[in-house]
């Protein structure tokens, strides 16, 4: 029997006990990128987010099929493309192959399938002429448009009245439309831009009728999951919701998923804002476990702040847990068998009672900070027993099994090899500090100032205090 989930569904606004729509297994479509630049720090957040949820859902032996699509049919691509005289669609793959990189570099799983609105004109030519024929949508001198008050429950996931968002929301100014809310399913061609035959002339599709497409074609017309940003609940998962049930007739996702955004200078972090931290560069300086640990560190649904200094800071914690587990795989080598004592049964049976805990922590609403929280407590555990002479094998391989299966396979914040490089490190520079003051006790100057300059050519900086010397990156 499978452990109970629960999901905070943004649609009922309730946490809810997780019933897939197909026993045993698990439908997932989130909204990927707009491939018109650099993968930022933004991106990373929800696709680990992700990532995590698949893992956990894979552990409890559920199937998982995974959908991310790509929109690289958009007005920011085909600006690109016109600045640099380079085809849409190749900026677009430029991009793709950045964010697929960053995410392998990321230890992101990649999904099942990512399909691109290039790639499926025809799906989303048949759902615009579907929607038309069942009365939700007309066309006007080229444009298709969506009738929004077609839609009875337009607003249910936002929460929002019809009404209530025309007097209050500014809408796209288009005289072909027949109400101020109504949004493009398919807009006429304009010069230079990329451009498909279609019953209503050459166009191409509006921004939020591909993932209704999409999701149709690789997951059916009913799914489990649907997530992304919380940016996206109004409009685009809106609308999607929209046409996608008025041409079906069926609920389109069980659990709608949002997490939250992340923040730099009390500001969503986004590219039209100009204010990313490219993950490429963050990727280069710190390990991939550093980064997962910082964006697993909140809980997903709840805004999460960057600001310089901010990854030294949650470093401290992650180090601690990395080499906490690293020590504990090399006492395992010395470990002894033979009868449990009674301190051996207490540590292993609070070792189990944390490995609930966690799991139960992610049976939460997915609470990655929580679990974290629990890991935490695992390791002071562990480092209090071998501290007092505990050394069975049995105690130190529960407690390297938790922490393997949990921080390593589930969230992915383990990195050892990482953390022995950083030992290796550290010892190296122990080393060289070390004869560094050797030479200056011997007035050897030039030679104690040539270690440091060549140090300073390579990025350390030595501060020399009475304490003795000092040295970061």
């Amino acid at each position: 029997m499978k452990r109970e989930v629960r999901v905070y569904n943004t649609l009922t606004q309730e946490k809810e006990v997780f019933v897939p729509r197909e026993p045993g297994k698990v439908s997932i479509y989130v909204c990927g990128v707009t491939p018109y630049s650099d993968t930022h720090l933004g991106h990373a957040r929800p696709s680990v987010v992700w990532d995590v949820i698949i893992r956990f859902f894979r552990w409890l032996g559920y199937e998982t099929r995974h959908v991310q699509n790509f929109t690289d049919v958009d007005d920011k691509i085909i600006q690109r493309s016109l600045q640099e005289g380079v085809p849409a669609v190749q900026i677009a793959q430029r991009y793709i192959d950045e964010y697929l990189a960053s995410m392998d570099a990321l230890g992101v799983q990649r999904a099942d399938y990512y399909p691109k609105v290039s790639e499926h004109i025809e799906e989303i030519i048949a759902l615009v002429q579907r929607l038309i024929d069942k009365g939700h949508a007309y066309a006007a001198n080229g444009d298709v448009f969506f009738s929004v008050a077609s839609f009875d429950e337009y607003g249910k996931l936002s929460k929002q009245k019809l009404e209530e968002l025309l007097e209050g929301t500014r809408f796209e100014v288009d005289p072909k439309k027949k109400d101020a809310a109504d949004f493009a399913l398919w807009k006429a061609a304009k010069p230079g831009e990329p451009a498909w035959d279609s019953p209503w002339g050459k166009g191409r599709p509006g921004w939020h009728i591909e993932c209704s497409a999409m999701s149709l074609k690789y997951l059916g017309e009913e799914f489990d999951f649907h997530g992304g940003g919380n940016d996206l609940i109004f409009p685009h998962h809106e609308n999607e919701i929209a046409q996608s049930e008025a041409a079906t007739g069926k609920p389109l996702a069980r659990y709608w998923v949002h997490s939250g955004m992340i923040t730099l200078k009390e500001a969503k972090m986004s590219k039209s804002l100009g204010n990313i931290i490219s993950l490429g560069q963050l990727l280069e300086k710190y390990p991939r476990g550093l980064l997962r640990f910082y964006l697993l560190s909140t809980h997903y649904r709840s805004g999460l702040e960057y600001y310089d200094g901010k990854l030294e800071e949650m470093s401290r914690g992650w180090s601690r847990l990395n080499e906490s587990a690293r020590k504990l795989q090399e006492d395992l080598q010395e470990a002894q068998g033979g009868e449990l004592s009674a301190e051996d049964r207490e540590t292993l049976a609070s070792l189990s009672r944390y490995e609930e805990e966690v799991i139960a922590a992610l049976s939460d609403d997915f609470n990655t900070a929580m679990a974290l929280g629990v890991l935490f407590d695992v390791v002071r555990e562990v480092n209090a027993y071998k501290h007092q002479g505990g050394l069975h094998r049995e105690v130190l391989q529960k407690g390297w099994d938790v922490l393997k299966l949990w921080a390593g396979d589930i969230l992915g914040v383990l990195q050892l090899e990482q953390q022995r490089q950083e030992g290796l490190a550290d010892g190296l520079m122990e080393l060289i500090l070390s004869i560094r003051e050797q030479l200056r006790r011997e007035k050897n100057f030039a030679l104690a100032d040539r270690i440091r300059d060549g140090l300073a050519e390579l990025g350390v900086v030595v501060e020399d205090t009475p304490q003795g010397p000092r040295w970061k990156v």
